[in-house]
C-alpha cells in the first residue's frame, strides 16, 4: 500500500477534489507567522524569523541557479542531497494543485536549516544512512537508486508509528522528523502559501449573518445586540 493522505496534513500524495473558494493571497510573512505557532514548528524549534531567514537564503540560491550557478549544498553530500530531494518529493509530490517539495525549494531550505541549526544534524545524517542501509539490505542498492515501489515499501514500514515493526524504531523517528521539516519548509514557501488557499480577511458580500438555528442554539438574538460591547446578548 502506498502512503496516502490529504495535502494539508503530513504525508501527501493526493489533493482534495472540491473547487477552491474565492481567496485572498496570503503573504509569506502571514504564513510563517501562523506556522510558527503550530506544534510542528515548535517541535522543530523554528520561529517565524527563522523561516524568513531560511527563505531569503533559498531565494538567493534560486536566483543564482537561474543565472547558471548551480546550488551546492553546504551540509549534505551530493548523494545525501539527492536522497533528500527524492524523499521530500515522496512526502509532498507535484499534483494538479501545486508543485512538489523540490519545486518549492524544500531541499535548499533543509540544507540551510542543517547549517544554521546544527542540532538537527544529529538526526538527519544518521537517518539518511539508515534509509540507505535498509534499501541496500533489501534491494542491493541505495535508496535513491531503487525503484519507486521499492522506496514505498520501506516508507510504508516507518510512516505510521503505530503500525511500524519494533525493529524500525530508528527509521520511524527519522521519518517523523524529516516529514515535519519537509512540511514546515513547504508551507512556509511561496508555493506552499498558495497551496494553503487561505481565505481569511476576505470580504463576503453575501453574508447574511449567523443562521437562525445557530442563534437559537446559542440562546442569543440580533434584536439584543449590544453596540457598546459589540456582541449578541441573551
Amino acid at each position: 500500500m502506498s502512503i496516502e493522505n490529504d495535502r494539508p496534513t503530513n504525508v501527501v500524495t493526493e489533493s482534495g477534489s472540491a473547487e477552491p473558494a474565492p481567496t485572498k493571497e496570503m503573504s509569506r510573512r502571514e504564513a510563517v507567522q501562523l506556522l510558527s505557532v503550530l506544534p510542528i514548528a515548535a517541535a522543530l524549534g523554528l520561529t517565524r524569523t527563522d523561516h524568513e531567514k531560511a527563505w531569503r537564503f533559498v531565494d538567493d540560491a534560486r536566483r543564482l541557479a537561474a543565472e547558471g550557478i548551480a546550488f551546492a549544498p553546504k551540509f549534505f553530500t551530493p548523494a545525501e542531497y539527492r536522497t533528500v530531494g527524492i524523499l521530500a518529493d515522496m512526502i509532498i509530490p507535484r499534483d494538479e494543485r501545486s508543485g512538489s517539495a523540490i519545486d518549492a525549494g524544500v531541499p535548499e531550505f533543509m540544507d540551510f536549516i542543517m547549517m544554521d541549526f546544527p542540532y538537527n544534524q544529529g538526526w538527519m545524517r544518521p537517518g539518511l544512512a539508515w534509509l540507505d542501509a535498509q534499501s541496500t539490505t533489501r534491494f542491493g542498492k541505495a535508496f535513491a537508486d531503487v525503484s519507486v515501489s521499492q522506496r514505498e515499501q520501506i516508507l510504508n514500514n516507518i510512516a505510521w508509528p503505530g503500525r511500524a515493526p519494533a525493529a524500525m524504531a530508528d527509521g520511524v523517528t527519522f521519518f517523523n522528523r524529516f516529514r515535519d521539516l519537509t512540511s514546515s519548509g513547504f508551507w512556509s514557501s511561496r508555493m506552499g502559501v498558495k497551496d494553503l488557499r487561505y481565505i481569511g480577511s476576505t470580504f463576503n458580500p453575501n453574508w447574511d449573518g449567523c443562521p437562525p438555528e445557530a442563534l437559537a442554539k446559542l440562546g442569543v438574538t440580533y434584536a439584543k445586540f449590544d453596540p457598546k460591547k459589540l456582541r449578541l446578548t441573551p
